[in-house]
């Protein structure tokens, strides 16, 4: 892994063990753990150990690599036969807050749309 990362950023933080977390899953190249504001009964946040801003940054394969730490994470926590929401803020207008491009993985409850 790239050692690329801001100095700044809560998630860069995490991945480096300077703010502790929970890790569900970690791979080379992906880490995932809770949610601290979860919105569901199974909140999980799935960043790349990468810093990139948004996901109009990440390189291509970057984005097949989430994918399939996505699908062992689902597989892992059982989530496959009931279902999941996998969403990605971008930008402000697209409501992400943390400057770290990540997506949430919800689950465990009948998710609505729009969310609520």
């Amino acid at each position: 892994m790239d050692d690329s990362s801001s100095p700044d950023c809560l998630f860069c933080k995490i991945v480096k063990g300077i703010i502790p977390s929970n890790f569900i899953y970690e791979d080379d190249t992906v880490v995932a753990f809770p949610d601290i504001s979860p919105v569901a009964p199974v909140h999980f946040l799935i960043i790349p150990k990468q810093h990139f801003v948004s996901i109009m940054d990440v390189p291509v394969e970057l984005i097949g690599l989430v994918h399939q730490a996505t699908r062992d994470i689902v597989h892992q926590e059982g989530l496959a036969t009931r279902g999941f929401r996998l969403v990605n803020n971008c930008g402000s207008d697209g409501g992400q807050v943390v400057q770290h491009v990540h997506w949430h993985l919800l689950a465990g409850r009948k998710l609505t749309w729009p969310p609520g």
